[in-house]
């Protein structure tokens, strides 16, 4: 990480992005330009732009994509607060009750917990997340820009093509549902690859500058599920295995979506943990908004036994850490705390 010549690259190969009056960066590129017109002694060798002067600003970050930074609040969401607040409005006016309670709450005699977790979510429940997710993002759609290689009238995906007005109507969330849920369940793919599978998704719309609409949302679903399975799974399902699913799509044709996706993409797959995390609870949030809870079992005896089991080793391995602390030198702050003995003068 410290080498120079590995961690930095030309100036010409990279913008130089200011920092301020005074900053290391203006300095270095004054120098520059001071070689450049003559005016001093060149250093020996070619000028190298530091990894600092690459870092971006924290106004430019807030403004990034939302697949790329934790900090950007995510598309998908924000679309869906739309449909939220009216459903909200349209309940408050006509005085329409919320019904039978049906979500479960813990007592003093039974604790309901669900099994999923941000690092091993409920697959059916997180599917279902992720399709109302795609099912906002068709509805509330900005335009209908797309290209031709996500085209269903173009590159169908069935025998019999699509209708003449396929373009007009939009899918409803079952739809969008039982087409995802088939490809899972066929391709035996896990829940954290539908989280994936959304990151890649809004990346695609953002880097590419397109919408999702009822033409397209297909092929672009698939091309991002085909993706995900790839990049997450240990075992990944091979686009051969796709086309056994889809009876009626040519390999051919799948890779060349998958290309043309990967370029679109700019090549930048990696998903960050704080991404990823990110996603997962904005979906958890999108279920609570439309009444899509998580299935809810009482805590029975087994599970209390292995939640306790793993606390336990949690606070064992942080007494490990807090002994290892111990052993390092004393900082000037905590010296009031420490005892000395008494010294014997003779």
């Amino acid at each position: 990480m410290g080498n120079t010549v590995t961690c930095c690259v030309s100036p010409d190969g990279s913008p130089r992005l200011g920092r301020g009056p005074g900053g290391a960066a203006e300095r270095r590129g004054e120098a520059y330009r001071e070689q450049e017109e003559g005016i001093g002694e060149a250093e020996p060798g070619p000028h190298l732009q530091h990894i600092s002067d690459r870092e971006f600003p924290e106004d430019l970050a807030q403004e990034s994509n939302p697949s790329d930074h934790a900090r950007v609040s995510t598309i998908f969401l924000s679309k869906s607060q739309t449909d939220v607040r009216e459903k909200r409005k349209s309940n408050h006016i006509n005085h329409v009750s919320p019904g039978q309670l049906t979500k479960k709450y813990s007592s003093c005699s039974t604790i309901f917990l669900d099994d999923s977790t941000v690092s091993q979510p409920n697959l059916r429940s997180t599917i279902k997340c992720v399709t109302l997710a795609i099912y906002y993002h068709i509805k509330n759609r900005d335009s209908e820009k797309s290209l031709e290689i996500f085209d269903e009238k173009l590159h169908p995906l069935t025998r019999e093509g699509v209708p003449e007005d396929y373009f007009k109507n939009d899918p409803d969330h079952k739809h969008i549902y039982r087409f995802v849920r088939t490809l899972f369940s066929a391709a035996q793919l896990t829940a954290e690859c539908a989280i994936v599978t959304l990151v890649y998704l809004e990346r695609l719309l953002t880097y590419a500058e397109i919408d999702i609409c009822p033409c397209n949302w297909k092929r672009i679903v698939l091309g991002a599920i085909l993706l995900s399975s790839k990049v997450w799974d240990d075992q990944a399902v091979w686009n051969v295995d796709y086309c056994q699913i889809l009876k009626d799509i040519t390999v051919e044709d799948m890779n060349e979506m998958e290309r043309h996706f990967l370029e679109l993409l700019q090549f930048n797959i990696n998903v960050p943990a704080s991404v990823y995390a990110k996603y997962y609870f904005d979906l958890r949030s999108l279920a609570d908004d439309n009444n899509l809870n998580f299935l809810l079992e009482p805590l029975s005896k087994d599970r209390a036994q292995k939640l306790e089991a793993i606390s336990r080793l949690c606070e064992d391995k942080y007494k490990d850490l807090s002994k290892v602390a111990m052993r390092r030198s004393f900082s000037a702050d905590n010296l009031v705390g420490i005892r000395r003995s008494n010294a014997i003068i003779s």
